[in-house]
């Protein structure tokens, strides 16, 4: 498929091309490949669920229960849908910049815009979630129990989707690569070439 690296560089000297952050011999290039498909991975994952949620929330409106909610409600679907819009915008944007991009040489640009998005998506999705939550457990409870509840399930989101990132982030902080695993001392990215 690919060459297998050689541990020389371009230009040849030892050394050029490695990532010191994972160990791989790849170009700037070859990394913007492989982080671009990684990306595309986690795109759609958060894409179809972004999909669905927003499929829902289009079809509230034409329920006949929807002029029933009061004014909170329905300003709560109002900020919950435009919440919804810009989640989708910016989880579809990576692929509009990178068909845009494409053939222009920006790869490594493209990715590290196309990440921004990713993450501002991520948390655009975090809000849209709460809004929806809150639509929901209130029209469902209309009590208080409503707001504890939805702030169970954010904390709860936050737990899952940045802090158990930061977690292993800080704890993994200083060591090398392979370095006390838990994998039995194997590097996390393996450089070496595959028969």
């Amino acid at each position: 498929m690919g060459q297998i690296p050689t541990g020389k560089g371009e230009n040849g000297r030892d050394g050029a091309g490695t990532n010191p952050g994972s160990g791989r011999r790849e170009t700037e290039e070859e990394r913007a490949d492989r982080q671009w498909g990684e990306l595309l991975q986690e795109l759609r994952v958060a894409q179809t669920g972004v999909q669905i949620l927003f499929g829902f929330l289009l079809a509230v409106v034409f329920q006949p229960r929807f002029a029933d909610l009061s004014t909170v409600d329905r300003n709560i679907y109002v900020v919950t849908v435009m919440l919804g819009s810009a989640t989708a915008a910016a989880l579809i944007g990576p692929v509009s910049y990178h068909r845009l991009l494409t053939g222009r040489r920006m790869k490594p640009q493209t990715v590290t815009w196309a990440s921004r998005l990713t993450k501002l998506g991520l948390g655009l999705l975090f809000c849209t979630m709460c809004s929806t939550l809150l639509l929901i457990m209130r029209v469902a409870l209309h009590n208080v129990v409503a707001l504890w509840l939805v702030g169970a399930m954010a904390l709860w989101f936050l737990v899952c989707w940045f802090v158990f990132p930061l977690w292993a982030i800080a704890r993994n902080n200083g060591r090398r690569p392979g370095e006390d695993g838990e994998d039995g001392g194997a590097p996390d990215d393996d450089s070496r070439p595959r028969p």
